[in-house]
């Protein structure tokens, strides 16, 4: 199947119970579109019915359709494809799922989420939930695969297979669990027609807590045990979202986030606070005898060889970090001293494809940009060498050197025919996507025996 409707097949997103999502092409324009096409498992059919399948796919898309929010993704057609429903909505190359490294392990520890960026996330979650109870729309399957991250690192809430409008009876049969394990709340499994909103607050929590920490909530451990950077009240924060029971919860999404939002005010004043201390032990590091060799020639690392090849943990993070020595090349530029690197300290204003990428090194070797004609695009091994630990107590107070807007970053190695290898600095982890998402580019060059 090369086509469905007028939709050119470019890639399989992922699939569910209910159906699958194709990454897909828009004709004549070529925009990239995700289309989810109703193909259920044969047990959901043995157990509802084919009908019943049809009609909760169908109700999904219109419960979609019905939600105009910035952080609940948007339907924007639907149709039918040999008597089979689909819909198709805005393509998004990034999820939360995927930045915090969870697998479908879903107990084994996942990477840890910088507690500003989580706070964001979480806040434009509950936003965007409250917009939806607000819609008597209960979602009934927050976790991070169904929270998708926009060019510009804002989140959308998305798959609403499951949910339900208040008071709705769920149609499956009593044998099927709603909602995926860890995540949903204990009444969920027990009756899912009975849950109220805060089973979707419950899911946040479960979520929030393993951003920060990067395990699942455990009776034994507290947050504040598991990361530095929380207290006792964040504990309190934890206890009361993750209550067993709907009543000790926040009796909304609107009381969670004003608590959030407090928490979050403690937490900037406890920062400057501590970054009124002296930086002594933030000297540089006194400078290395040799120049390390970091290669420069882009390669094809498939996915099986990929932690061997970068040396990645199981979380696809650098098993050992670098030590910089960045100065000033230029107002534009930063030369690593370490590596004889000459890098953009910004790079692409505006996230691009991989094609556009190697559109920018054309362009600045073409204008011989900083008066350099050498510029390329960055191998995974080049990237490694500017991640950095993730900020904790007096981390946090050590200003970067590069432009933090662009965080997802390109390399010059492909995974596939299709697809190149990125990286996140913030997060530091590698991975990789097809050309047609969009990320950042830091273009480099290696620095001239003499500058001039």
């Amino acid at each position: 199947m090369k086509h469905i409707g007028k939709f050119k097949i470019s890639g399989l997103l992922g699939k569910g119970g209910m159906g699958k999502v194709f990454k897909v092409e828009y004709p004549v324009t070529g925009k990239i579109g995700a289309l989810k096409l109703l193909a259920p498992e044969p047990l959901l059919v043995t157990l509802m019915g084919e009908k019943a399948v049809e009609d909760l796919f169908v109700s999904e898309a219109i419960t979609m359709a019905s939600i105009r929010h910035p952080h609940v993704v948007e339907i924007l057609d639907f149709d039918w494809f040999e008597k089979k429903p689909y819909y198709i909505m805005a393509f998004y190359c990034n999820n939360l799922g995927t930045l915090m490294g969870e697998s479908y392990a879903t107990e084994r520890p996942s990477r840890i989420i910088g507690l500003e960026r989580a706070i964001r996330y979480i806040s434009q979650i509950l936003e965007g939930l409250a917009c939806l109870h607000h819609r008597s729309v209960i979602h009934r399957d927050i976790k991070p695969f169904n929270i998708l991250i926009d060019d510009l690192d804002n989140v959308k809430i998305c798959d609403f297979g499951l949910s339900k409008l208040r008071n709705e009876t769920f149609r499956g049969h009593k044998s099927l669990k709603v909602g995926t394990p860890y995540y949903a709340p204990p009444e969920q499994e027990e009756d899912p027609d009975g849950v109220d909103e805060t089973a979707d607050l419950y899911s946040v929590g479960v979520m929030f807590f393993r951003m920060v920490t990067g395990r699942l909530p455990d009776k034994k451990l507290r947050a504040s045990d598991l990361n530095p950077d929380l207290d006792t009240e964040w504990d309190d924060f934890f206890h009361k979202a993750l209550s067993p029971t709907p009543g000790g919860r926040y009796a909304d999404a609107d009381a969670m986030a004003e608590e959030l939002n407090r928490l979050a005010q403690t937490w900037t004043q406890k920062k400057e606070s501590i970054c009124q201390a002296p930086l002594e032990w933030f000297n540089a590091p006194d400078p290395q005898e040799t120049v390390p060799h970091i290669r420069q020639t882009p390669q094809k690392v498939y996915q099986s060889q990929a932690r061997d090849r970068f040396d990645l943990d199981e979380l696809m993070r650098p098993q050992r970090l670098f030590t910089n020595q960045f100065e000033p090349w230029s107002d534009t530029l930063l030369l690593d001293r370490t590596t004889q690197l000459i890098w953009e300290r910004s790079g692409t204003r505006f996230p691009v494809n991989w094609k556009e990428a190697q559109a920018h090194v054309r362009q600045l070797n073409q204008d011989r940009f900083q008066g350099l004609d050498h510029w390329r695009m960055p191998t995974v091994d080049e990237l490694l060498t500017l991640f950095t630990p993730l900020p904790q107590g007096m981390g946090h107070c050590l200003e970067p050197v590069f432009d933090t807007r662009q965080h997802w970053l390109w390399s010059a190695d492909q995974a596939s025919f299709t697809a190149a290898w990125y990286a996140s600095l913030e997060l530091g982890f590698v991975a990789a996507n097809d050309f047609s998402s969009f990320y950042h580019l830091k273009a480099v060059c290696t620095a001239p025996a003499t500058k001039g």
